[in-house]
């Protein structure tokens, strides 16, 4: 029976993607069908101008090319009055020469007291502080993109847009990793500069041809589109408008940028880097002699532009000292956690390499490569290939890494291998299609260098149908191969999502079998079938100046077993209140739960809850202050029934932003559970501060305890930035064991401490 859905499943998932790959005419391109779409709409369209003569960024725009280029105003609220112009006249003007282009934000403001400034460092958060942001959609495709924004502090905030914005098909908004979405950590070259006055303030932009990517070279039409935020009002608008619903990301309603003279030159950027760290380990605390290691790399990165279209990055003996560490997480589950990819070389274009359901069914998750255990495999080498060939996106993406042992501390003191050495592969390629439509296949493999038997493969094929402007469905099958694996190894997912204005709704249906096993992927469980639904609806209240929107809403989920065993349901039903200043409270939600235990869990070092089912009611309240005042608290608390007891606790966190250069948070988790079987209390405290002595100048630490395994870990960093993320990096690592050595059997005192000094820079021999 397994079998005979499977066969059924892929075959119904093409034909809902409503194309089949090859018989899509020339001549019927995405972007040509988008192009008539938008001229339906009578979305703006606004030209760019050749430079007279060389611009300089620095936040004036006094050349004399300023003033002959086309200004592009008119900008419309989507909030907190829809489709009202925005509170404050803003002109944008566009030029380009034959290696960049050039992008001059004039944003008057009548009340330039009440400008919000923010944080003064790189890709900082635009939600709370007055910003304003470019979108490009270079291929004209209508569903990717890039995304360049500032804020009066003059900071470089970018990233790549795929699929409109969606990681999945419940829409979800994956800002790190490769879920798709929008991928806030990529890094591009460019430059921007801002200035403050009496009228207001300007940002003048430069990006070279070289850091974007495009169909074709010569004159060409773009997609474009601007957003300029005014946080005291909480308004946001757009040159090209949006409905409520949609943001800056809903690239298919973006407007047109034509006379833009793209050149055909190819782009090398080598990044090499050196660097030298110190590690100092205690395996018996504090009783016994520190074990002190010293040493120095080098390695790098390459990428190279085949063409306009296709780049081709390359990185020899890969190295990721500089990337932030993990914010820690409590885990009361039986699943593992979710966490996402921050380093840099798989952090670009990662939206390429995305299918599946975020975070519970991901069929490429790259923390898989070159993490084991929670330690660092050796990356020995990698390269990967993204763009476009006539239309189609394509990825391919090989990584080589070397095998990693460790001590045994048995009788025969034998090194344990934990990860073997393995070739990790990637390939991708997804057609996009008219009406927002589009479909994909996928293929990756893991195989062992010294042993061929030992391999696994995941394949699938994934489609998305957009049915007019608000609802679309999605579809995916996967298979995988593994060697010795028992049972069905397929996974089939169908879901539609329909938003307006007004309502937002979802449903979905995933089938894991048993035997599935993307082990380059993420999967939390198998073995089951999952049902959510959810339902939306939103009220404003334009009359009323201090409150903005209610949200009534209901949603469920539930997880069974192949043999129909109800494994885990969530039913919750709420109302969200915003207000005109961005904070927020909910009222107490109600959650119906269950939870279904085939075989006992242990949820804590001496406790074990029985197998069973558990049915149980919670209530939830969460809130918000105005998160762009000096200070805000965020929280939330927790009460209800938890598996054959109860659980009470919740989550606290102060922010405090000291002018634009310093912030400082304090995170506090705590959960008391009692069980039949026992009674635990567990935590998790963080504090994180920040200071940006400019927007390449920075320094930042975290303070982290978690008592579930009772350590303290820090990290401090010290970055002074160049361009794409290169630079100096400073970094400081220290782990201490908190607990006793009863009940964890690791000594109490340090485990262990690292230096780190990293530099790298980018040079370009040839652009």
């Amino acid at each position: 029976m397994k079998q005979t859905l499977f066969r059924v499943g892929l075959p119904t998932i093409l034909s809902i993607a409503g194309f089949a790959w090859a018989g899509i005419p020339d001549h019927l391109s995405a972007s040509s069908v988008y192009q008539s779409q938008a001229q339906i709409r009578q979305v703006p369209t606004g030209s760019a101008t050749r430079a007279s003569g060389p611009i300089r960024i620095d936040g004036q725009l006094d050349e004399d090319a300023w003033a002959a280029a086309t200004v592009l105003s008119g900008f419309i609220q989507n909030a907190p009055r829809e489709g009202a112009p925005a509170s404050e006249h803003t002109e944008v003007r566009i030029l380009f020469d034959d290696d960049a282009l050039y992008v001059g934000a004039r944003l008057f403001d009548r009340d330039p007291q009440g400008i919000l400034v923010g944080e003064n460092r790189r890709d900082a958060s635009l939600e709370e502080t007055d910003a304003f942001l470019i979108l490009l959609d270079t291929y004209l495709d209508g569903q990717n993109g890039f995304v360049f924004g500032t804020t009066p502090a003059g900071i470089e905030y970018d990233g790549q847009v795929t699929r409109e914005g969606q990681g999945g098909a419940t829409g979800q908004r994956m800002q790190r990793g490769s879920g798709g979405g929008f991928n806030l950590n990529w890094d591009g070259t460019w430059t921007v500069a801002t200035s403050r006055d009496a009228e207001g303030w300007t940002a003048e932009f430069r990006i070279p041809f070289a850091t974007l990517r495009y169909a074709a070279v010569g004159e060409q039409v773009w997609g474009l589109n601007l957003s300029r935020r005014i946080r005291r009002r909480n308004e946001e608008s757009f040159w090209a408008p949006l409905p409520l619903q949609y943001d800056l990301f809903r690239v298919s309603m973006a407007g047109r940028l034509e006379g833009i003279e793209a050149p055909a030159g190819r782009t090398v950027a080598l990044t090499p880097y050196l660097l030298t760290s110190g590690t100092r380990s205690y395996p018996q605390g504090n009783a016994g002699p520190a074990l002190g290691t010293t040493g120095w790399d080098v390695g790098g990165d390459a990428k190279i532009g085949l063409g306009p279209s296709l780049t081709l990055d390359l990185t020899f003996n890969t190295d990721f000292a500089q990337v932030e560490v993990d914010d820690q997480q409590l885990n009361l589950t039986r699943f593992n956690l979710f966490f996402p990819e921050k380093r840099p070389f798989f952090l670009e274009n990662a939206g390429t390499f995305s299918a599946g359901s975020p975070q519970a069914v991901e069929l490429f998750f790259s923390r898989r490569i070159g993490i084991e255990q929670g330690m660092a495999v050796p990356i020995m080498a990698g390269s990967r290939l993204t763009g476009k060939i006539g239309g189609t996106t394509l990825g391919l993406l090989t990584v080589r890494t070397e095998s990693l042992t460790g001590e045994d501390f048995g009788t025969d003191a034998t090194p344990r291998i934990i990860a073997p050495g393995n070739q990790f592969s990637v390939g991708r390629a997804l057609r996009e299609l008219p009406g927002r439509s589009r479909v994909g296949a996928i293929a990756v493999s893991r195989l062992n260098t010294d042993d061929r038997d030992d391999y696994n493969l995941t394949f699938g094929v994934d489609g998305r149908l957009g049915l007019g402007e608000n609802t679309t469905l999605d579809g995916y099958a996967a298979r995988t191969v593994t060697p010795g694996m028992e049972g069905d190894q397929h996974a089939l997912s169908l879901s539609a999502a329909y938003a307006d204005p007004t309502w937002r709704l979802n449903a979905s249906i995933r089938e894991v079998a048993e035997g599935f096993n993307p082990e380059v992927g993420f999967l939390p469980r198998s073995d089951y079938r999952f049902l959510s639904a959810s339902i939306l609806r939103r009220y404003r209240f334009p009359e009323i100046s201090w409150f903005q929107e209610l949200r009534p809403h209901a949603s469920y989920r539930e997880h069974f077993g192949l043999d129909g065993f109800s494994e885990t349901r969530w039913l919750h039903i709420d109302s969200h209140f915003e207000f005109s200043n961005g904070s927020f409270f909910q009222l107490p939600a109600v959650n119906f739960t269950r939870e279904g235990l085939r075989e006992p869990f242990r949820i804590a070092r001496d406790v074990v809850v029985p197998a069973g089912t558990y049915d149980n009611v919670e209530w939830g309240f969460a809130y918000n202050t105005n998160r762009s005042a000096p200070i805000s608290v965020d929280g939330r608390i927790d009460i209800g029934g938890f598996y054959n007891g109860h659980r009470v606790g919740g989550a606290l966190t102060l922010d405090s932003r000291l002018g634009e250069a310093f912030r400082l948070s304090a995170r506090a988790q705590r959960y008391h559970v009692d069980l039949e079987t026992g009674r635990f209390n567990t935590s998790l405290y963080s504090v994180q501060a920040a200071y940006a002595f400019t927007p390449r100048i920075y320094l930042q630490s975290i303070l982290q305890y978690n008592d579930q395994t009772q350590n303290v870990s820090g990290n401090l960093r010290l970055g002074w930035l160049n361009t794409a993320g290169t630079g100096l990096f400073i970094v400081l690592n220290d782990l201490e064991h908190a607990g006793s050595l009863q009940r964890t059997g690791i000594p109490r005192g340090p485990v262990e401490r690292t230096l780190v000094v990293k530099y790298t820079r980018q040079w370009m021999p040839m652009s």
